[in-house]
């Protein structure tokens, strides 16, 4: 059983898999191929925005985007404390500081109350002035945007969208990446669309803004490679990348995505009433990067992953740790917040196998494992 299944994709997609693989070799156009330019457009229709910039991958997609704004020391920027190293990380790396928020339990997303708080604390201080918000799609759900919108109109902030995990989620109607003043996504191989090794997109609907990350993604480029007008970046994603990446979106959209929600439903169904299985609020739908269940403590997370790996059953903890609790920011102030919920979390989550093409007697065996440790 594999914990997102690539080999029996690839086995799926294999007739129009190798024909887009072979048309890149046979064209021997491996850097900025007309495929890098169809894949921008295709994604930018998807996601219902102007533009899409695709880079190398998704970590780079977020510090292009804080470099579009002049993000800086100085800045301060509020990301929520349960999410990958990479949000956080980018905000350290341009040199301003990220101050963390605490998350909502039920969608593992950022706490909009927590936000605010936050927002108060900094602005309180002095110190630092507010200049964006890192929102998470985490584990493919979007954030509460009506919410987060109002708040960052009211303190004139930035939204920063990693949908790094979300593409393919949907919010009121709305795709994922659509839902930033900029959004990224990855396609980490294991991401809900994924290449055969590392790639990202930033979208906007902004000409401005999509201009300079185009010249920001190749050193800062202008009318050409040698005309160079600011300080960029080498952050390309490859034309064989992109030539996977349009058989996989395909799929993607064709089966692919319905087929991971319609298994997300059998988990939810057939395990909400021993652990506490996603919420999907009333007007969203999830993009299924993984699917995570909450024990009631860390003794019980402990067992039911030791349980199902001791029957080959793969799983994963994302994330044993917050933000706030990371080595790299032990020296960060938490601002008053405590990130209860993030901690609790931390200690109970636990993501099971789920792909479009995991078999029902593997995801049987995956319930009946589970149920038998916490019935």
């Amino acid at each position: 059983m594999e914990f997102r299944d690539l080999k029996k994709q690839y086995e799926v997609l294999k007739p129009r898999m190798d024909a887009a693989i072979g048309q890149v070799l046979e064209d021997s156009n491996y850097i900025s191929g007309r495929q890098v330019a169809e894949l921008e457009q295709e994604l930018a229709d998807y996601v219902d925005v102007r533009h899409c910039i695709a880079c190398a991958n998704g970590t780079d997609a977020l510090t292009l985007a804080l470099m579009a704004w002049g993000i800086q020391k100085g800045d301060a920027v509020f990301v929520p404390d349960f999410t990958f190293f990479s949000s956080a990380e980018t905000v350290a790396y341009e040199g301003a500081t990220p101050v963390f928020t605490d998350i909502l339990e039920d969608t593992f997303n950022m706490d909009p109350d927590s936000l605010e708080r936050a927002i108060h604390a900094v602005l309180a201080e002095g110190k630092l002035t507010p200049k964006a918000i890192v929102t998470v799609d985490l584990f493919g759900l979007p954030a509460d945007y009506n919410r987060i919108r109002q708040i960052a109109d009211k303190y004139d902030l930035y939204i920063l969208e990693d949908a790094a995990q979300g593409f393919g989620g949907v919010y009121h109607g709305k795709r994922a990446g659509s839902f930033g003043d900029l959004a990224i996504t990855s396609f980490f191989p294991a991401k809900p669309l994924g290449c055969y090794g590392d790639g990202g997109a930033i979208f906007t609907d902004q000409k401005e803004w999509a201009d300079l990350l185009r010249s920001l993604r190749v050193h800062g480029k202008g009318s050409d490679k040698y005309d160079n007008v600011c300080i960029g970046m080498n952050s390309r994603l490859d034309t064989l990348q992109a030539a996977i990446l349009q058989v996989k979106f395909r799929a993607f959209k064709e089966q692919e995505l319905a087929e991971t929600d319609r298994i997300a439903k059998i988990y939810a169904k057939e395990l909400k009433d021993c652990v506490k299985v996603p919420q999907i609020p009333e007007g969203l739908g999830s993009g299924w990067a993984q699917y995570s269940i909450l024990l009631k403590d860390s003794q019980e997370r402990n067992q039911v992953e030791a349980h199902l790996k001791e029957h080959g059953v793969p799983c994963m903890i994302y994330y044993r740790k917050g933000m706030h609790q990371q080595t790299a920011f032990k020296d960060l102030s938490c601002y008053g917040e405590t990130f209860e919920v993030t901690t609790s979390v931390c200690s109970r989550v636990l993501s099971l196998p789920l792909s479009p093409y995991l078999t029902e007697e593997d995801q049987q065996k995956v319930i009946r494992l589970i149920r038998e440790k916490t019935m």
